[in-house]
């Protein structure tokens, strides 16, 4: 069979669910390679078993010093969600998949699955899953121990996707296969198999939300209401941001949390951060990102303490910064990613001038915009215009350097 390594996918049904071709590579090879549960499918292995535990590094430096013919065991198609993504790059490979587990999950439940969003929780945080799914309408979840289908059933019940009808498939292709359809709430109180694959099918139509929520929508302090990123500066700062779908967003001052719930059905494969010192007010931003289906990271706290918890951002937003407006602007150009945006909003002449000059001072290049809006008041039969506050829309981003010629003759 030669020396190049071959991977192949197997099923819950081990042996007996491969081709005969398969199986003799198998027989034929010198060491075979895999999880506990692949290995044990062939007790009469005669070369050397190598245990898949832990991280694959030190796997692949094994494997490319290996001069024996090799075969690797995989679950199901190894590139989905597999070794095989991690490995090919590394290794010189064959790879011969199986049927994947969440095309076998969909040919249980009898529907097509081209139109469906294929995600994983396994291994990873359920954080953020919320506004990646949201309104979709059929999602693959790949689950493990700790991000179960009853977890995730919960989840979705915290944010109130009521919308959706759950069908878990067991062990598939195995002796004790089960499938079956559930409702989130049947869901949330039943224990499963750990080899499970779950979809979600919505039944009912999900709400909608446009950009631009309307501020009456968010839950709001009482009876001082007011303290909100109003619509019209919210889209053009969300547009000056240049936020993409995978964006890392800071919120500092969130407040309703308007922005924070805004940028994150934006940047929906993202992960957004929102601070607030009132806790009243982080209380409506909580609130108001379980009504939107957006799983923000807050936190209590005055900026810029506190920031140190959140990862290096794309794009940061200041609605209010409690008067350490300099440190704060030093700590978010310190750690803003290359290429990111800084978007601050100044109601003050003087709060604009200490925004530039401390963004003067760290090398970034700026743009302001004044927006002095109104809006429509109807007046018994006739209409009247409403000011809103005129705010300096302020842009920073970090100039590219500019190398000498002697630089860059050198490189």
């Amino acid at each position: 069979m030669g020396n190049k390594i071959k991977m192949i996918g197997i099923g819950d049904d081990g042996a007996a669910g491969l081709p005969s071709l398969y199986e003799g590579w198998i027989q034929e090879s010198e060491v075979l390679v895999g999880g506990e549960r692949h290995l044990a499918f062939f007790p009469q292995y005669a070369g050397e078993k190598i245990v898949i535990k832990g991280g694959l590094a030190d796997l692949a430096k094994q494997l490319q010093a290996e001069s024996r013919r090799t075969v690797i065991l995989a679950s199901g198609d190894p590139l989905f969600y597999g070794i095989g993504g991690y490995l090919a790059g590394k290794v010189e490979l064959d790879i011969y998949p199986a049927h994947s587990s969440v095309q076998l999950a969909f040919a249980r439940m009898g529907e097509s699955w081209h139109d469906a969003l294929l995600t994983s929780v396994h291994g990873k945080s359920i954080k953020g899953l919320a506004q990646r799914i949201d309104g979709k309408a059929k999602i693959a979840l790949l689950t493990d121990d700790k991000n179960n289908p009853s977890v995730i059933a919960r989840y979705l019940l915290d944010f109130g996707m009521t919308e959706y009808k759950a069908f878990l498939a067991e062990n598939l292709g195995g002796a004790d296969e089960r499938t079956g359809w559930y409702e989130l709430g049947e869901l949330a109180e039943a224990e499963f198999s750990p080899l499970n694959v779950l979809i979600l099918k919505r039944v009912k139509a999900s709400p909608s939300w446009p950009l631009g929520i309307a501020d009456s929508e968010f839950a709001q302090r009482k009876p001082d209401k007011g303290l909100i990123t109003k619509r019209e500066i919210r889209v053009l700062s969300l547009a000056a941001m240049q936020l993409r779908e995978t964006s890392t967003v800071w919120d500092i001052g969130t407040c309703t949390g308007s922005m924070a719930i805004e940028a994150a059905r934006i940047a929906r494969q993202g992960d957004v951060y929102a601070i607030e010192k009132n806790e009243g007010d982080l209380a409506n931003c909580v609130e108001n990102a379980r009504k939107f289906r957006t799983d923000l990271t807050t936190r209590l706290g005055r900026a810029p303490d506190g920031l140190d918890a959140f990862a290096d951002p794309d794009a940061v937003f200041i609605g209010g910064s409690g008067g350490e407006l300099r440190e704060l602007l030093h700590i978010c150009c310190t750690r803003l990613k290359e290429g990111g945006r800084i978007v601050v909003n100044a109601a003050t002449i003087e709060t604009m001038g200490k925004a530039m000059s401390a963004f003067e001072d760290e090398g970034f290049k700026t743009d302001i915009t004044l927006a002095q809006l109104s809006r429509s008041k109807p007046i018994l039969d006739l209409t009247r215009f409403d000011a809103l506050n005129p705010i300096f829309l302020i842009t920073a981003w970090k100039q590219p350097e500019i190398l000498t010629e002697e630089e860059s003759s050198n490189d």
